[in-house]
């Protein structure tokens, strides 16, 4: 008797491996479910370049990498040229009349890359998320006739700030109406992204969230140091437009000595100006500065810290409906989390119940509030440290059926 073949999927991301930790965990879930696993990423940041390599070295299934990093073959300025290129011409002849070959040039650098490499070796079924690489898992799936599908992580059209906003969101969204009515399925991050496809679109989603897997060490929830209010806060990148200063100037108000670890790569002049700003508005916050980390070590990094700072805004608007990784890692970690009440992180501020303050976005005397609640009463911060850690086993857990499982559920039904 012939052994049955194993199906083959083929993930791909337009980011590192280690800047992706979506695409990665689906691509573990897969693998452990029996599928074989390709992983198609990109090399193109120098600080990412050691994570990928530790993220690579443990894991089963095998990843191949286009490099368009600077001073690393022709790849870095022949699809620098053909972005810029593709870019003038969206924006001279508009993105909805330009051609879609075109647009999706002036979206994703490298998408002729990414086309090539999916469709040397598709598998049974593409499935992938990030901006750059919407557009190729469709092209490569219509190329190789394999079906595909697609995650959207952010509702990219309405995702950038800046001079070139309007550009951009306008090339999203005609790559998202060229990409969505051929995919198998489509999944996103919050309910309120997949609301805001609904009623643009049409179209149904998944929602799968940024959960992560349960850690095998159930978090210490005593404090570290009950003088100071410990709080954290990551981030690919440490700049403006996150709420840091509104949680600066909130423990300033309250009278609150906090402790605040910022994880990432920090935009230039960025992490002075908030030093400055604790100086001038809360001298007994110390702002300490902590580097990039591996996706796998997130929740561990996050050990030690009483609250968690998940302080989106309101602008773009991608940042009103997102649910991002941070809230989750934060409560597996068993943190309280100080949440901004956007429509995308309202359901699980609600769902954490006492573990989760919730404050308007802007509103820094709400959030003062929280703070100052947590570091003047032992028992309420210990309260909320443990409903989080509860509400984390009980429902927010990567192997929930409602997340690892709806993932393998719309893979099944793909393939079927």
């Amino acid at each position: 008797m012939t052994q049955r073949r194993r199906r083959r999927v083929t993930v791909v991301t337009s980011g590192h491996l280690s800047t992706c930790p979506r695409m990665l965990k689906s691509a573990d879930a897969l693998a452990a479910e029996g599928y074989d696993v390709r992983v198609i990423a990109t090399v193109h940041e120098p600080w990412a370049t050691e994570t990928d390599r530790d993220v690579a070295s443990r894991r089963s299934w095998k990843a191949e990498a286009i490099t368009y990093r600077r001073g690393d073959g022709a790849t870095y300025w022949w699809s620098g040229a053909r972005y810029r290129a593709a870019r003038a011409a969206a924006e001279a002849m508009g993105p909805e009349r330009v051609p879609l070959a075109i647009v999706s040039r002036a979206f994703g650098r490298v998408h002729s890359e990414l086309v090539r490499a999916i469709a040397a070796d598709p598998g049974d079924l593409i499935y992938g998320g990030t901006t750059g690489a919407l557009a190729a898992i469709a092209e490569a799936g219509r190329r190789t006739r394999t079906p595909y599908a697609v995650d959207l992580e952010d509702f990219h059209g309405g995702e950038t700030s800046g001079p070139d906003a309007s550009l951009v969101d306008a090339l999203a969204t005609r790559v998202e109406h060229a990409v969505l009515p051929g995919a198998a399925f489509v999944t996103t991050s919050s309910e309120a992204i997949a609301a805001a496809y609904r009623d643009r679109d049409g179209v149904d989603t998944t929602v799968i969230h940024n959960t992560f897997p349960l850690p095998s060490q159930i978090p210490d929830v005593s404090r570290v140091d009950p003088s100071r209010l410990r709080a954290y806060w990551f981030s690919q990148t440490i700049g403006p437009g996150r709420g840091l200063e509104d949680a600066i100037v909130a423990c300033g108000r309250a009278g609150v000595a906090a402790h605040l670890a910022l994880r990432g790569r920090a935009q230039p002049g960025y992490l002075e100006a908030l030093t400055a700003l604790a100086a001038a508005h809360a001298p007994t916050v110390e702002v300490v500065h902590l580097p990039p980390a591996p996706p796998d070590a997130m929740v561990d990094c996050a050990r030690g810290y009483d609250v968690g700072l998940a302080l989106e805004q309101m602008t773009p608007r991608n940042r009103q409906l997102c649910l991002t990784n941070k809230a989750f890692t934060y409560i597996l970690a068993g943190m309280a989390v100080a949440m901004t009440d956007t429509p995308g992180q309202r359901p699980l501020a609600i769902d954490l119940g006492r573990a989760a303050a919730l404050a308007p976005a802007g509103d820094v005397d709400a959030l003062a509030a929280a703070f100052a609640r947590w570091a003047h009463d032992p028992a309420e911060l210990d309260c909320a440290k443990r409903t989080a850690w509860h509400a984390a086993t009980r429902r927010w857990h990567w192997e929930h059926e409602l997340e690892r499982g709806a993932l393998y559920t719309r893979v099944r039904e793909a393939l079927s």
